[in-house]
């Protein structure tokens, strides 16, 4: 079984220590490491990606164990296998203003095109709470009037309704490095533009300056840094006449490109078609399971 372990919490010496020590005494073959200290922060952030044999018992005893010592040692830890659910993963949907992905993601899982369930939605904006109300999704509101969002409300909810992936559904705020560690591999955005290209709040626009009638979407994982490059899941393009205005172009890519492209990587994920390993997507097993 593949088991991703994330610690986060104040910086101080041998925080991975019995993390390590733990995972390799139980015979786990350990395929990923990853280790941050934020200075700026006085923040560690370890991952830590290993197969977890049968034989050392289930994934209850090890997720237990992790607490007892993120306890002792001051750290949030986290123990996900995508393995571990015996039904389809639990996704949490993030929104601020447009409903338009969101509703695309709820209505491919209504009709069988997503294998997965929506366990939560929230938004630092209060727009989309009549699109949970009309799906029978459970909706919290985590900005303050200004849409700046409470980020340890949002982890809480996380944790609370047990979800697999959190989407990102033009949720137009910074994911706080901390979360990003947290759920390391299972935070998935849509981003309103091409990447590497186009990163950044207005993709549209600064196409547009560069003239450009080629634009489109890019559905990738998150990690700390804006809109890196190497976590791309999937993405889409269409393309436009010469003279076409951008409010044009914005009012197709907003209702028809984006949700589309959204749902399509996030099929992918959940297909496990695709993974991120060491902050590169990789080839996934598929829905099978491991070969």
């Amino acid at each position: 079984m593949q088991v991703s372990i994330t610690a986060v919490g104040p910086d101080n010496r041998g925080l991975a220590d019995p993390i390590v020590h733990h995972v390799a005494g139980a015979g786990a073959n350990i395929h990923e490491m990853q280790m941050y200290d934020h200075d700026s922060e006085k923040l560690f952030a370890m991952h830590l990606r290993c197969e977890w044999p049968a034989s050392a018992g289930p994934l209850s005893e090890l997720r237990q164990a992790m607490l007892r010592i993120g306890e002792t040692k001051n750290l949030s830890i986290r123990t996900w296998s995508r393995e571990e659910r015996k039904g389809p993963p639990r996704l949490a949907l993030c929104t601020t203003f447009r409903p338009e992905p969101a509703l695309a993601v709820l209505r491919a899982i209504r009709d069988g095109r997503l294998q997965a369930t929506p366990a939560v939605m929230l938004g630092n904006r209060d727009a989309c709470r009549g699109l949970a109300e009309q799906f029978g999704v459970d909706w919290h509101l985590i900005g303050n009037v200004r849409g700046e969002p409470d980020d340890a409300r949002m982890v809480e909810l996380f944790d609370q309704y047990d979800v697999d992936y959190i989407l990102l559904a033009r949720y137009m705020r910074l994911i706080s490095p901390s979360t990003c560690w947290k759920f390391t591999g299972r935070i998935i955005n849509l981003h309103h533009g091409l990447l590497p290209p186009f990163p950044g709040f207005r993709p549209y626009d600064d196409a547009y300056q560069h003239r450009m009638l080629t634009y489109g979407a890019t559905v990738h994982f998150i990690v700390p840094e804006l809109d890196a490059g190497n976590q791309i899941i999937h993405q889409s393009t269409f393309t436009v006449f010469p003279g076409t205005s951008l409010e044009q172009i914005k009012r197709q890519g907003e209702t028809d490109h984006e949700p589309s492209c959204l749902v399509e990587g996030v099929r992918r994920v959940v297909d496990r078609e695709v993974e991120l390993h060491f902050h590169r997507v990789v080839r996934g097993p598929g829905r099978g399971g491991r070969s």
